[in-house]
């Protein structure tokens, strides 16, 4: 017989009873709460990863071999976008920028059916993919705003602002710095970008009919690729090359160093 508590409480077995109900509940409290804590990680580390892509790191897949021995068709490489920003375009950088006007062919992106395109179009806008390069090229800066680029002097060197450079370090082997002659003034806000496989590069040389006379702006500029990682047998840094340029001038240097002369022989 159980006891009956005059003051009308309730029987003792009865919250027991109530106590193993909500043990039975925990289990399932506990797997909500892991995949919500699954959601919350996933959801910050594709946030972290789209700002990171947006700011300072990003993927590219290179596509052609305008580029080579330095890249090569099917590298994937990492892009700082720092530069331009907090640092500056230097000679020799190897940019990635947004083709400026008739560039590259039109471009029709690979159809993988609906849900390969829209997981790979959310991997790639996080910054898990690399970014399909069918808007986007890779060359390097031989003219910064102001610089005068001549080919080619009696060696069949480049010159920059007066002063030749031998590029032998990074052009591909075989190739010479231009096959064809050529005498710009880089405009302002613009860069002249070249290949490193010259015979093998439209590049500011061959789209002077283009909008933007071959000249890159450089609000057009994404980042500076500083590395490859994959395959793995070619990952490497990509330093710039600065002993190649160390001679070269600031723009305007050259004309200000003429009209002393000028001034003396008056």
């Amino acid at each position: 017989m159980t006891d009956v508590d005059p003051w009308g409480a309730v029987p003792s077995e009865q919250p027991a009873a109530g106590r193993g109900r909500r043990r039975e509940r925990e289990p399932r409290s506990g797997t909500l709460a892991m995949l919500r804590e699954a959601a919350i990680i996933v959801v910050s580390a594709l946030v972290l990863s789209w700002l990171i892509k947006s700011f300072l790191v990003q993927a590219f897949f290179i596509p052609s071999a305008s580029m080579e021995q330095t890249l090569v068709e099917g590298d994937r490489v990492m892009v700082s976008r720092l530069t331009p920003g907090p640092f500056d375009l230097r000679h020799g950088d190897i940019v990635v920028f947004k083709d400026p006007g008739g560039w590259l062919p039109p471009y029709v992106a690979p159809d993988r059916g609906p849900a390969g395109n829209a997981i790979t179009t959310g991997l790639t806008f996080v910054g898990l993919l690399p970014q399909d390069t069918g808007e986007h090229l890779i060359k390097r800066v031989v003219g910064l705003p102001g610089d005068q680029v001549v080919c080619c002097d009696a060696e069949g060197r480049v010159s920059i602002n007066g002063a030749p450079i031998d590029e032998t370090e990074y052009i591909a082997p075989g190739s010479s710095p231009s096959q064809d002659p050529f005498d710009q003034t880089v405009p302002d806000g613009m860069l002249w970008v070249m290949g490193d496989n010259r015979q093998n590069s439209k590049d500011s040389r061959y789209n002077g009919s283009k909008e933007g006379g071959g000249f890159v702006p450089v609000e057009n500029v994404v980042g500076v690729a500083f590395a490859t990682v994959w395959p793995f047998d070619r990952a490497t840094w990509h330093n710039n090359p600065e002993d190649v340029y160390v001679d070269v001038p600031d723009a305007g240097a050259t004309g200000t160093a003429m009209a002393r002369r000028e001034d003396a022989a008056l």
